[in-house]
């Protein structure tokens, strides 16, 4: 799950950017109004973190544009402009919260967690395969009833194969969606994840879930009898 982040203070950029991966995201970085709309707007992002006083665009402008541009994604204002009137604002031109600097990180991933859930009303809070169950909300995963203790980059992986199930995967969409690089073909970086998480969720376990397709990428499906 991508989230956007457009802060142009340097440590508090980098701050968000390292705790939300930390926390399992992944996360892009715009230091200015103008990179940051850009990037909202050609991106496919589940949310946008998004300061006030920005160069270049402020925060006004690249929601106001955001929104005019039919893009729905939530939005939370982080910012040091306490005024009431500045939260009025925010909020009428569609932000979807807003939290005012300085902040504990628990209560910003606490509102990110709570926006995200809002969004996707829509969509199943536990993915399935087979006997695999994959809690979005928990960050937990069973086989067979089993719980696998996953690292955050192997929940991203898991995600992103349970979500495209049936779909052959490209190692290129992997790195950039899981890893957020371009794929560099002297990298052995995406094989080793996957076996790794073959390892935890289909060695022990029948049947087998995930994969490879030669030359092509992964693939996770449910074998036909």
């Amino acid at each position: 799950m991508k989230i956007l982040i457009v802060e142009d203070e340097p440590k508090t950029g980098d701050y968000l950017r390292q705790g939300l991966a930390e926390a399992g995201f992944v996360v892009d970085l715009a230091r200015d109004g103008l990179d940051g709309l850009h990037l909202a707007l050609n991106g496919d992002y589940a949310l946008v973190v998004l300061d006030v006083m920005l160069p270049g665009l402020d925060g006004w402008g690249v929601l106001q544009t955001l929104r005019r541009g039919g893009r729905e994604m939530p939005v939370l204002f982080l910012t040091a402009r306490d005024q009431v009137e500045d939260r009025v604002r925010g909020l009428d031109l569609g932000a979807d919260d807003y939290l005012v600097k300085p902040f504990a990180f628990s209560e910003l991933l606490a509102r990110v967690r709570t926006l995200l859930r809002r969004g996707r009303s829509k969509e199943p809070d536990v993915l399935r395969a087979a006997d695999l169950e994959l809690d979005l909300l928990r960050r937990r995963v069973l086989r067979g009833g089993q719980r696998i203790d996953l690292t955050a980059k192997e929940f991203a992986l898991l995600e992103l194969l349970l979500r495209r199930q049936g779909e052959v995967l490209p190692r290129s969409l992997i790195a950039s969606q899981v890893w957020d690089m371009n794929f560099d073909s002297d990298t052995n970086v995406i094989e080793v994840a996957v076996r790794r998480l073959r390892a935890k969720v289909d060695d022990a376990f029948e049947p087998k879930l995930i994969r490879t397709v030669r030359g092509m990428g992964y693939v996770l499906e449910v074998p036909e009898c």
